[in-house]
Parts: C-alpha cells; sequence; structure tokens
C-alpha cells in the first residue's frame, strides 16, 4: 500500500502526492522556449519531486541530464581543476546518464578523470559539453539540484559564467549549447556576483544574468490536497470527510508541501490507531 511521504522524493507508485502534470507542463513551455532558469524555494516544498516528475515528461523530446550537487563535497569546488575533475566524476557516477552519453563525449570524460598532471580547466570541459549536444540526437537539458551545496565557491560562480556564455553564443553564433538548464535550490543564484579583474580593476558581474523568471505556484492547492486524501480514503476506508479536512489542512499550511504532508501522514499513521480506543 501507498504511504505519505516527508522525505526525498515522492514517487507516485509508492507514495499519496498530488497531480503534478499541470505544474510540469507549465515548467515544459520555459524548457521548449530553451530558457535557463532557477526554482527556488524553500526546504521541502517539493523541488526535488517536481523535477523527478518533470524529468520523466521530457524523456521522450529530450536528453535530461539530471545531477546533484549535493554529490560533489568540498574539495571539489576549491579549484576550477578539482571542479572539472568531481563534475565528471558526478556524471560518471549518475550511471543510467552516463550510459546515454555519445562514446566520443565518454571517451572525453576518462581522459580527463585519467589526467594526473595537467588537469583540465572549464573552457576544456565546455568544449567537451559543445561536441556532446552537437553529436546528441536530442536536445540536451541540464538540470541540477541542490545548488545551495556550491554557492559560496568561485569555482561555481565560473561554471555559471561559462553556462552564461553557451546560452549567448548559441544564438548568436550557432555554437552548440545546453537546450535548457535548470538550477533548483533555496538560494537564488541570479543575485550572485563575480568579481573579474580587468586591466588591474574589479568589475562586478552577474554570472547568471540571463536567467528567465520562474513565477509558477510550487503550494498545494485544496484540489491537490483533496486528491491525496481521496486516493487514500479509496485504499482504508476510514469514513473521513475529506471535503471539511482538506479546506482545514489549506487554510492550516497555506499549501506549503511539507506541512500537508507531514499532517496527511500523522492523520494516517497515528489518529487511525488511536480511532478504535476512542470508540471503545
Amino acid at each position: 500500500m501507498k504511504g505519505f511521504n516527508t522525505t526525498a522524493v515522492c514517487i507516485p507508485l509508492k507514495h499519496y502526492m498530488v497531480d503534478l502534470s499541470e505544474r510540469v507542463r507549465e515548467i515544459k513551455k520555459l524548457v521548449d522556449a530553451g530558457k535557463y532558469f532557477t526554482i527556488n524555494r524553500a526546504r521541502q516544498y517539493g523541488k526535488t519531486t517536481t523535477l523527478y516528475a518533470l524529468k520523466n515528461d521530457l524523456a521522450g523530446e529530450y536528453d535530461v541530464i539530471n545531477l546533484d550537487f549535493q554529490g560533489i563535497g568540498d574539495a571539489g569546488f576549491r579549484t576550477e581543476q578539482s571542479f572539472v575533475r568531481a563534475f565528471c566524476r558526478l556524471l560518471k557516477r549518475k550511471r543510467l546518464v552516463y550510459e546515454r552519453l555519445p562514446e566520443g563525449t565518454k571517451d572525453s570524460v576518462e581522459e580527463i578523470l585519467s589526467r594526473k598532471d595537467n588537469l583540465a580547466e572549464l573552457d576544456e570541459l565546455f568544449i567537451v559539453i559543445g561536441d556532446w549536444c552537437n553529436t546528441s540526437e536530442k536536445p540536451v537539458v541540464l538540470i541540477i539540484d541542490e545548488v545551495d551545496s556550491a554557492t559560496n565557491n568561485r569555482a561555481f560562480l565560473d561554471f555559471l559564467a561559462q553556462l552564461r556564455d553557451g546560452y549567448i553564443a548559441r544564438d548568436t553564433d550557432g555554437i552548440a549549447a545546453f537546450h535548457s538548464v535548470i538550477l533548483a535550490g533555496v538560494t537564488d543564484v541570479k543575485h550572485l556576483k563575480s568579481r573579474i579583474r580587468d586591466d588591474d580593476e574589479y568589475k562586478v558581474n552577474s554570472p547568471w544574468n540571463i536567467v528567465a523568471d520562474f513565477d509558477i505556484d510550487m503550494s498545494l492547492s485544496t484540489e491537490g490536497i483533496a486528491g491525496m486524501l481521496g486516493e487514500n480514503e479509496a485504499d482504508y476506508h476510514t469514513g473521513m470527510d475529506t471535503a471539511s479536512i482538506e479546506e482545514y489542512i489549506h487554510d492550516y499550511t497555506d499549501g506549503y508541501p511539507f506541512l500537508v504532508s507531514r499532517i496527511c501522514q500523522l492523520a494516517d499513521t497515528e489518529v487511525s490507531r488511536k480511532l478504535p480506543l476512542a470508540d471503545a
């Protein structure tokens, strides 16, 4: 039987959850338009679950590369060279992602990882990415979750700057680059600034100033809550007045996904156990 989930990603076959199809359709419009954008919400606001649903929806039309920067330790962000190696290791660890890479791209990743000296720099990594995007049978979409793991590191800022340059060159010079890039986390990286030296003076530059607005509502509606409760009621037949409870939960939580799921979880696992005692 399914249960309510309040940790990590929600899986439709395992968990009671809202229907995300409309939200995914709205996000896909940004992807179809080739936009680079960020999804910034508080912790446990459904970002990872939404990305999981989006990845599955995009898979037919796009080659989707989904990474999680929590898979890169602090050492991986210390220098440009260590970041390139860490990024390549992350690609290789994502087996289902790595298996879909063109053979030439795999060879380049393996060559970078095998180096003992003369470590690769970011511009070399982006040459590999450009070749990959150029040879892929489908447009390549990059999704990075938990970008908060990297926002205080210069190597990450330089990575954003390279993504920005690829986005611009894609349209102005016809250079192959990611079709769309989605960064998800609590921190809005479009406000990060990078100091770049030019003629012995510092210029402040935004490495993510090409980002499109993301204003899609990710809170849970009363209809979404009703769907979860209704599915649970259909499984267990508790006699719950779902119409009243869904309104109460929405008013109490304002649709905050974690709070909604936690209340439903407690009602399912705790309250229902005590109901027979109350009737006795």
